[in-house]
């Protein structure tokens, strides 16, 4: 799995008044907790946003004050209004132990029913797994060749070696739905 790097400062105030005060200084409060004692630091925002604005998923190597960390991504807060980044919150991810991330999906394949006039939609751009740090892929690939026209491929559908969907089984991943085109070329075939 594809790593970035972060360098923050360990801070010792918490609180709103703090929170406001690194907020003026471009900073972000950040917390990572899990396997250990929770550790609360500050980031700069713009060495967030290669993090927050990606569609990638990525294992976060912390630099703390010297301090090395490694961690995966939990929750970002934004301003309800001005989409200001509130706080963001890690989980730590240690060699040898299960960590749970969303790991976005590719579609490969020329599937069936677009051939037929269908069209294919993603319905779920990323899905929840479990697994060793080791083993996460960049992304999960999802071969549509023969999904036919009206099906849909679902969470419950997929297995991956050495990874536990967490994301329900019932959940839509992709489908090739029926176009207007499509009815209209049917409904026309069938008068014929």
């Amino acid at each position: 799995m594809k790593t970035i790097e972060i360098k923050g400062a360990k801070r010792e105030a918490y609180g709103k008044k703090e929170a406001k005060k690194l907020h003026r200084e471009g900073m972000v409060p950040a917390t990572i907790s899990g396997n250990g004692d929770p550790l609360h630091f500050s980031v700069n925002v713009r060495d967030l946003k290669p993090l927050i604005y990606t569609e990638n998923s990525y294992i976060v190597e912390f630099d703390i004050d010297g301090h090395k960390e490694l961690g995966v991504m939990r929750e970002a807060q934004f301003h309800p209004v001005r989409e200001q980044m509130l706080h963001i919150d890690f989980y730590r991810a240690a060699p040898g132990k299960e960590v749970q991330i969303d790991i976005p999906v590719r579609l490969t394949g020329s599937s069936a029913g677009v051939k037929l006039g269908g069209k294919l939609t993603l319905s779920k751009r990323k899905i929840n797994v479990r697994g060793m740090i080791e083993n996460l892929p960049d992304e999960l690939v999802i071969d549509v060749t023969d999904l036919e026209l009206g099906k849909s491929i679902f969470v419950g559908d997929l297995s991956y070696d050495g990874l536990t969907l967490l994301t329900p089984a019932t959940t839509a991943v992709a489908a090739v739905k029926m176009t207007r085109a499509a009815r209209g070329a049917a409904a026309a075939a069938e008068q014929a």
